[in-house]
């Protein structure tokens, strides 16, 4: 993300010396990506960045994922995953079940009402989907106040924790990347700003607060990283001698923000758009894109819900997180639904949602959509909440044996 930012107290020549008001010189961390060959911060420390007192292992919720076979297009109802027990004992990085993943990119949702552990991804960045709750992502770098609709994107091996806020939980849904996460190319210019056809751009995004420094010594850092587990990932608990956000300062184009899908300006047409017109971000063999409230097609004769279509280069996935999704009307979808659409199998809109469509003018709808280039398995969090019926909601009956 080639957007500079600047915070907290730096020298006027990075690699030089810096030193506090009493003269103890800080110590210069590199943050980047690439290899030095891309993106990248450099943050000034109080204490060794470096510097850890203990390490044992981290067994890190089941990452185990079983294949979508037969093929079938699945629901899964996420919010059956989490009782309120279970949310108000629960944090927002132990306690992530995995719904569905393959080896460029995992899903996760989880409802929390405890603060996190520190935590950082070291296979990959994360975009988080806050689907309600507000809350804290206390950084490294500072901290991000985050409400419904937030995206909050963590750049991979950023220390951080969430903090939810208030008497409801924060329910997240979490996409875990095995590469960046950026806005797409097509959206930025050579160097790196957004271009005027961007539905968004650089005021819509909200950078940390300054860094704070924490006092503390051996402090805990959950990891996530690649190793011989479930899906080539494994997890470590590293003891830092000393609180990892003593940060006097930072700069550079690689940190967290956070971006509210309220502000994401939807591209429009005379005749149905594809989900290309609705994305919002990309990694490695897949891609975000978001289904707003908005005005929608305007000719004629206009259809507006999606034609049928064979995805025969990815998997579909759509989390529905408000409003009413008015091609699958019928189905049993829902707040807090997701539906995974193979590739394989040809899907578009409900059994009569083609006829209530025609007129309509605007949608209200809120939905998060996963297209994926590798097929997705089933992880235990999506095998606990499959509902078994929808593959026969077009024709509405099951052939018996």
């Amino acid at each position: 993300m080639a957007y500079y930012q600047r915070s907290g107290f730096v020298p006027p020549k990075r690699h030089t010396q810096h030193r506090s008001p009493s003269g103890e010189l800080y110590y210069e961390e590199l943050v980047g990506e690439e290899g030095f060959s891309s993106d990248s911060s450099l943050l000034y420390h109080v204490g060794i960045p470096s510097a850890v007192t203990d390490v044992r292992d981290w067994d890190l919720p089941d990452q185990s994922t079983a294949p979508n076979q037969p093929l079938a297009p699945r629901h899964l109802r996420l919010h059956d995953l989490f009782t309120q027990d279970a949310w108000t004992s629960s944090d927002a990085v132990r306690n992530r079940r995995l719904i569905l993943g393959n080896a460029d990119v995992r899903l996760g949702y989880v409802a929390a009402g405890q603060p996190s552990p520190l935590y950082r991804n070291a296979v990959g960045d994360e975009c988080v989907y806050v689907e309600s709750g507000t809350g804290t992502v206390e950084t490294v770098f500072g901290d991000l106040q985050v409400r419904q609709g937030d995206y909050v994107i963590l750049p991979r091996a950023t220390v951080h924790r969430w903090v939810p806020q208030g008497e409801e939980p924060l329910r997240l849904y979490v996409i875990e990347a095995n590469s960046h996460i950026t806005p797409p190319k097509r959206f930025l210019s050579r160097f790196g700003q957004f271009l005027e056809h961007a539905p968004y751009c650089e005021r819509d995004l909200r950078a940390p607060s300054a860094p704070r420094v924490l006092d503390g010594q051996d402090v805990e850092v959950y990891i996530k990283h690649r190793g011989q587990g479930p899906g080539g990932i494994a997890g470590t608990v590293h003891v830092m001698a000393r609180h990892p956000f003593d940060v006097v300062g930072w700069d550079g184009c690689l940190y967290p923000y956070a971006f509210n899908i309220a502000d994401y300006e939807p591209l429009t047409g005379r005749v149905h758009q594809p989900p290309p017109a609705h994305q919002v971000f990309e990694g490695h063999n897949f891609v975000v894109c978001n289904f707003v409230p908005r005005q929608v097609d305007y000719h004629p004769l206009a259809v507006p819900v999606p034609y049928y279509h064979s995805n025969v280069d990815s998997d579909e996935v759509m989390f529905y997180c408000g409003g009413d999704y008015e091609a699958r009307r019928g189905s049993g979808i829902g707040q807090g639904s997701i539906s995974l659409h193979p590739a394989g199998h040809a899907h578009g809109p409900q059994p009569g949602a083609v006829e209530r469509s025609l007129g309509v003018r605007f949608f209200d709808e809120l939905a998060v959509m996963v297209d994926t280039f590798r097929p997705l398995e089933l992880g235990e969090g999506g095998r606990a909440t499959d509902d078994g019926q929808y593959v026969w909601t077009w024709s509405g009956r099951r052939n018996s044996p």
